[in-house]
């Protein structure tokens, strides 16, 4: 009962972050937007009244009050792209290829075989073609799920192995991992976007010639022109942190979940156990960081800790053994696993 509720609860909580990170995506953006006009009110030396300091933000708050609509159109239009092109874009990232059971009857039967034992919608199939051992799975809602997995992943692991990273990314699907994920690539990766450019036009604009302008009052403004620049600025940088906080949300408790999700599906600990072990170390694949967080194992991690988006494999792999009884042999000596033993001490999903 403990475990369905946690699992309950992470379904929800996930479904939760969707919307606030749907619901603060104009909120940002509109403070990004009054950042930029503040910026280039700075910068051109436009004002609105005798104040040098205040005729800045006043011209930009006038400037915000004309622009907002054209800024929320702008972000209907971006989820809409987002929305119809997600899995094109990520395709391009990542230069996966979708395929059918003709192309790779194996790994097809595999996810099908899976998805018929729990009555699961079959996710599209898509293979990178690259020697790094890595999977992922993306979509929204029901019937345009996909799974990915590499070259590497498919030529280096058993059956059984494959199966039990299949699962593992059902199990995203099923948790509601999948839908948090692509809406935090879309919200980070616009703001990283819109951030950078604000920075450029601090490197390419110049300071200079701020002592000589004048605000329509004809005060001199230089010193007004400088804070509001500092002002724009630490907003920006605001917006972008938000942004990069946003992987915060992106809960590492998903990684067990999906891996208990796995031996749940399978009924094979030991499978999950050495397809981390076989992954671990060879799972570098040339991607943005932003799709990187979906795969399920990301090397490429920030200087703290603090801010990686999987928790270490090793840990992983002693929750497997310590919750769900599976053996944990040297890399070398993986074999294809054997059922769980009877007495193995059961983790809080059953």
């Amino acid at each position: 009962m403990g475990g369905a509720y946690g699992l309950q609860t992470h379904i929800w909580n996930n479904n939760w972050k969707t919307v606030l990170l749907m619901a603060g995506f104009p909120v940002l953006l509109l403070l990004l937007t009054y950042a930029l006009f503040l910026l280039f009110a700075g910068f051109t030396g436009s004002a609105t009244g005798p104040d040098a300091v205040a005729g800045y933000f006043i011209w930009a708050g006038e400037a915000l009050a004309q622009a907002w609509p054209f800024a929320i159109a702008g972000a209907i239009l971006w989820f809409g792209i987002a929305y119809a092109f997600y899995q094109n874009i990520i395709d391009a990232a990542t230069g996966a290829k979708r395929v059918e059971r003709k192309e790779e009857p194996k790994l097809y039967n595999l996810l099908e075989n899976l998805c018929i034992s729990r009555g699961l919608t079959m996710p599209a199939l898509r293979i990178m073609e690259t020697d790094a051992l890595n999977a992922f799975a993306t979509g929204l809602h029901k019937g345009n799920y996909s799974i990915t997995v590499t070259r590497g992943l498919m030529n280096t692991l058993t059956d059984e192995e494959i199966e039990a990273v299949l699962a593992h990314e059902l199990t995203h699907i099923r948790n509601a991992d999948v839908r948090l994920l692509i809406i935090a690539v879309i919200f980070v990766g616009i703001f990283s976007f819109v951030g950078e450019m604000g920075f450029r036009s601090l490197r390419f604009g110049g300071m200079g010639g701020g002592s000589s302008r004048r605000s329509s009052g004809g005060r001199d403004s230089g010193g007004g022109a400088a804070i509001a620049i500092i002002v724009a600025l630490v907003i920006i940088a605001v917006a972008y942190a938000l942004a990069i906080v946003i992987r915060f949300a992106l809960s590492r408790r998903r990684e067990y979940l999906a891996d208990a999700g796995a031996v749940e599906l399978t009924k094979n600990p030991d499978a999950m156990i050495s397809a981390l072990q076989k992954i671990s170390g060879n799972a570098t694949v040339n991607a943005p960081s932003e799709v990187r967080e979906m795969f399920i194992e990301n090397p490429h991690s920030d200087f703290a800790s603090i801010f990686a988006t999987h928790p270490p494999i090793e840990k992983r792999i002693e929750a497997l053994a310590k919750f769900a009884g599976g053996r944990v042999t040297p890399p070398e000596m993986a074999t294809p696993a054997a059922p769980r033993p009877p007495g193995a001490r059961r983790g809080p999903w059953g």
